[in-house]
């Protein structure tokens, strides 16, 4: 098993002049992935909407573009023998349109590119929200079938992405899917910073009064497992053409995690409940608003998060145990200290507004 200290000791096989390309290097997985990268003095090659100064001071080069540009993506392919697809239009609010550009169009532009480019590893960054269907998952493994039905364009686009992924497994491209649950940690721009400014604004309810059981995936953990998948990703692998479920492999009452997050920056304890019904309801109404105003901001309650605060969902982690040898590298109480320490350097911050 790997130790988060011997994080940068994995094997590509990458031949010496070629390169790594990370899609969304600039993100929240995709830095991590491509500083270990870096930290091996590998030929690291970035496709972001934005440019980064702090990739720029790793040597990393940087191509700006959109996903649904192919012309685009294949310039930053050239040269490149491996890639990690990460970048993904994420959320719960939003056009479809806008969902299916970014994760559909986009990933099938760049399972092309690395056919005209020869390229032949793509491993790609999934979710578990794929195969959420509204209800209690505990436990489930990758058998689980893709859901029938949707209440956010998310999921609905990164569910049709993971079988482009998967079916363009061929003897010229293998292709893996991770699929990491709530990815967590210093550096977060989504779950931690989305709890803390609800909790500021007095916005959080408990949804019922059962404690459900919800799986977390550390940053660490996250990138442990993309960094493991390349390392055995080659067309004919055992592992080529398969998804996996990476978690922190140890469920936590959703309430509890969030109130652990709440206690570092001292905001208050999340006890008031209201039923889950009721607030299906009323986020059905919210989302109805909304639409029908075409207001472009963010409903404070949609169906998608009442159905993700108020089911368990817990995902079993032994494929990728047996087949990638994941081991989760960071526990859930180290990282809550690291959490603490970023928060408070970052609530002290001039951009502590983003959180708050």
């Amino acid at each position: 098993m790997k130790t988060e200290e011997s994080l940068s000791s994995y094997h590509f096989n990458i031949p010496e002049d070629a390169g790594i390309l990370v899609t969304g290097g600039g993100g929240f997985v995709g830095r991590k992935i491509v500083n270990i990268l870096c930290r091996k003095r590998l030929r690291v090659v970035t496709f972001s909407r934005s440019l980064y100064p702090h990739l720029d001071d790793l040597g990393v080069k940087q191509v700006q573009g959109d996903l649904a540009d192919l012309e685009a993506i294949c310039e930053a392919l050239q040269g490149c023998s491996l890639v990690f697809h990460v970048a993904a239009k994420a959320g719960i609010w939003g056009t479809y349109r806008d969902f299916y550009r970014s994760n559909v169009f986009g990933t099938e532009n760049v399972i092309e590119g690395c056919f005209k480019q020869g390229i032949d590893r793509l491993v790609y960054t999934s979710s578990p929200s794929v195969v959420f269907n509204g209800k209690d998952m505990e436990g489930v493994d990758e058998s689980t079938p893709y859901a029938v039905r949707f209440n956010a364009s998310y999921p609905a686009t990164k569910a049709m992405a993971e079988r482009r992924v998967l079916e363009a497994n061929s003897s010229k491209l293998a292709t893996v899917a991770i699929r990491p649950h709530l990815i967590w940690g210093p550096g977060d721009t989504h779950i931690i910073p989305g709890l803390l400014k609800r909790a500021s604004r007095g916005q959080l309810r408990r949804l019922g009064r059962r404690e459900k059981k919800v799986d977390f995936t550390y940053i660490d953990n996250a990138v442990h497992a993309h960094l493991l998948a390349a390392e055995r990703l080659f067309p004919g692998s055992p592992i080529s053409g398969r998804s996996f479920f990476i978690t922190d492999d140890s469920p936590i009452p959703i309430w509890m995690f969030i109130n652990k997050i709440l206690n570092i920056v001292g905001l208050p304890l999340v006890e008031k409940t209201v039923s889950p019904g009721l607030a299906y309801l009323v986020a059905t109404m919210v989302e109805a608003v909304h639409w029908l105003l075409q207001l472009k901001s963010e409903p404070r309650l949609t169906r998608f998060l009442v159905e993700e605060m108020s089911t368990a969902h817990w995902f079993d982690v032994n494929a990728a145990k047996e087949c990638l040898g994941y081991q989760p590298v960071v526990d859930l109480e180290t990282g809550m200290k690291r959490v603490a320490v970023w928060l408070s350097k970052t609530i002290d911050s001039p951009c502590s507004k983003g959180l708050m």
